[in-house]
C-alpha cells in the first residue's frame, strides 16, 4: 500500500526539518520537545482521572515518573510504560499523550517513567533503568493499580525494545508479569552485514518518518553491544515463558522486518502473540493518533489487545 493520504500531507509538513544525523543529542531532544510539548493542543489530551508526578528508583539514582490513573473503582492492572525517542530523546513529558491513550483505554494505572538517555548515558544504562522501573511497580502494586496479578509492560519504538529487555528479566527473576505491549519496536543492534533479511530497513528507510539514517545515528549514540541480547532481542538465546505479548507494526518503517520477526520468534517459542501489521502506517503511529484517524484506530484496537490480556 501507498501511504495513507491524510497522513503523506503530515510527512509533506515535516520534510523540511534536517536531519537528526546532522544535528546534536541536544537539537534532536529539543525537536523533539517543541513537535510534541509546545505545539500541544491541551484540548486533544485523553482524559483520565488523575495524573501525579513521581519518581522511582533507577540504577544510578532517583529517576522521574508521572503515573496515570483511570476512571474506575477496585483494582485495576498496571502498566509500565517506556517512550521512544531513539534512546536518546524523550521523556515522560512529550510521551504525555501516549501514556493518557493507554491509560484510558486499556482501564489501567499506567506509570510512564523517564530513563537515562545516549551518548551520555550509553548501553546498558536505559535497560538498567527500566528493568529498576518493572521492580519498583512490582513492589508498590499495592498502591498503584492494586491487582498484583495484572502487571504489563508497554513501550514504542526504543521503549519497545527496553519493556521486551524487561520482560525477559521479568521471567528469569520470578517478577509477575501478565503481558507486554511493544509497538514498533527495536530488536537488532548487529551489522549490516550480520541482520537477518531485515529488507525494510531499505524499502522503507527515506520518506517515512523515522529514516535508516536515523536509526544508524540513534545505535551510534546508544553504543550498545551489538551482540548482547539485552539490546539485540533477536539474539536471546531462550525466550520461552515470557508474558504473551502484543507487536504492532507499520508499513512504512525501517523497523518493521525486525520487530515481525521477534514476533516470530516468541511465537515459535510458545510465547502466546498478537503481531498487527498496519498498512499504510507509518514508525510512531501511536503519537500521530491525536491527528489521524487511522492511527488512532491502530492505537485503540492495541489497546483493546493489552486490555484483553489483562482481562
Amino acid at each position: 500500500m501507498s501511504v495513507d493520504p491524510h497522513l503523506a500531507r503530515i510527512l509533506e509538513l515535516m520534510s523540511g526539518a534536517p536531519p537528526l544525523s546532522a544535528g546534536t543529542a541536544e537539537q534532536a531532544r529539543a525537536g523533539l520537545r517543541f513537535a510534541t510539548v509546545e505545539l500541544r493542543d491541551p484540548a486533544t489530551l485523553p482524559q483520565v482521572a488523575s495524573v501525579e508526578e513521581s519518581s522511582y528508583l533507577g540504577e544510578a539514582g532517583p529517576l522521574r515518573a508521572r503515573v496515570y490513573r483511570p476512571e474506575a473503582d477496585g483494582p485495576v492492572p498496571t502498566v509500565l510504560f517506556a517512550h521512544g525517542g531513539g534512546y536518546v530523546m524523550g521523556d515522560v513529558e512529550t510521551h504525555d499523550p501516549q501514556a493518557r491513550l493507554l491509560c484510558r483505554e486499556v482501564g489501567a494505572v499506567v506509570v510512564s517513567v523517564d530513563y537515562r538517555l545516549a551518548p551520555e548515558h550509553p548501553f546498558p544504562a536505559g535497560h538498567l533503568d527500566v528493568v529498576a522501573a518493572l521492580r519498583h511497580v512490582v513492589a508498590t502494586v499495592d498502591q498503584l493499580g492494586g491487582d498484583p496479578t495484572r502487571v504489563a509492560v508497554a513501550g514504542d519504538s526504543a521503549g519497545g525494545n527496553l519493556v521486551g529487555g524487561a520482560a525477559v528479566v521479568a521471567r528469569d527473576e520470578g517478577l509477575p508479569l501478565r503481558a507486554q505491549l511493544l509497538l514498533y519496536p527495536s530488536t537488532d543492534f548487529r551489522a549490516e552485514e550480520e541482520q537477518v533479511a531485515h529488507a525494510s530497513r531499505h524499502t522503507e528507510g527515506e520518506g517515512y518518518l523515522l529514516t535508516r539514517d536515523d536509526m544508524l545515528w540513534f545505535r551510534d549514540q546508544y553504543q550498545a553491544v551489538r551482540h548482547d541480547p539485552r539490546a539485540s532481542l533477536l539474539l536471546q538465546p531462550d525466550l520461552a515463558g515470557l508474558a504473551p505479548a502484543v507487536i504492532a507494526t507499520a508499513e512504512h518503517d525501517p523497523l518493521r522486518d525486525e520487530a515481525e520477526h521477534y514476533a516470530t520468534l516468541l511465537a515459535a517459542a510458545g510465547v502466546p502473540v498478537v503481531a498487527r501489521r498496519y498498512d499504510g502506517l507509518v514508525h510512531g503511529f501511536l503519537g500521530l493518533s491525536h491527528v489521524h484517524d487511522p492511527s488512532h484506530k491502530a492505537a485503540l484496537q492495541v489497546c483493546q489487545d493489552l486490555k484483553e490480556l489483562l482481562a
